[in-house]
């Protein structure tokens, strides 16, 4: 959430800050990593961060960075998926308590190196993922280049997981698919997940598939397999016990083509990836 402010307006902004945190005077340990604003020109792609220190901040705006811009934008970025690149490591803690950088792409930050996805497939599926896992890094819970290709092993994993996942599939023809649940893979007697859960396929070219509020057949899973969408012929995602054959079909949950090139597939390589709270 951003709080447009005018450059000149030092004395409001003092005041914002004041109020919204008054513990910003931290007397804590200096290696310990400390909550920061990030001050952001609309009009172009910089930050500037600053940490909670009310005379930089009143520093920092009375000599602007870029005196033609007219707006800025306060945020702030705790807990979000800037605080590894900002600050990564207790090296990177200076006295001086401002630096300038470029913004990227609104990217999910992985915290694991993918086999399955680059910033292609990030780009796309970011701009279909829920707010709420915004801001957040993606943490690699299971993956069969790592831990083997059993769905035990995927359920056993997730155990503790309370967040949602990605999961991603690469077949024996090299394509890319998979889906976003509101909830971790678990066994289940019944379905479970929420409108949330949405397919995706690059097969070639990006498609997703959201929640056609036909059904709530979103995700089941036992110890035989794990589905999502459901409601019609057969499934819209289907991964057996080794997950190693699966099988896509169109389903009424999800109004989806086929995910694979083939309604049965052999699967290559699989990821899961959730939001590391």
């Amino acid at each position: 959430m951003g709080v447009a402010y005018s450059v000149g307006e030092v004395d409001h902004l003092y005041t914002f800050f004041a109020q919204w945190s008054p513990e910003v005077c931290h007397k804590g340990d200096k290696n310990q990593w400390k909550p920061h604003y990030v001050i952001k020109d609309k009009n172009q792609n910089h930050i500037l961060v600053v940490e909670k220190d009310i005379a930089a901040i009143n520093k920092i705006l009375s000599k602007p960075i870029n005196t033609a811009a007219k707006k800025w934008e306060i945020i702030t970025v705790k807990d979000s998926k800037r605080c590894q690149s900002l600050c990564s490591s207790d090296a990177s803690e200076v006295e001086e308590p401002e630096y300038l950088l470029e913004v990227d792409d609104d990217l999910p930050v992985l915290t694991d190196q993918s086999h399955l996805l680059d910033d292609y497939h990030l780009e796309k599926l970011a701009a279909h993922m829920p707010a709420r896992t915004r801001g957040y890094q993606w943490q690699l819970v299971y993956s069969t280049a790592v831990h083997g290709s059993s769905l035990k092993t995927l359920y056993r994993n997730m155990a503790e997981v309370d967040s949602p996942v990605l999961l991603v599939v690469k077949d024996m023809h090299k394509k890319v698919f998979g889906a976003f649940s509101s909830d971790p893979f678990r066994v289940s007697k019944y379905c479970y997940g929420t409108g949330e859960t949405f397919l995706y396929s690059f097969n070639p070219d990006f498609q997703v598939y959201k929640w056609s509020g036909v059904n709530s057949y979103f995700v089941s899973g036992n110890r035989d397999s794990l589905q999502l969408g459901g409601g019609g012929s057969g499934f819209a995602l289907w991964l057996d016990a080794d997950l190693y054959r699966g099988s896509s079909f169109s389903s009424p949950t999800f109004h989806n083509a086929p995910l694979s090139t083939n309604e049965d597939f052999i699967v290559q390589d699989l990821e899961v990836w959730t939001v590391q709270n």
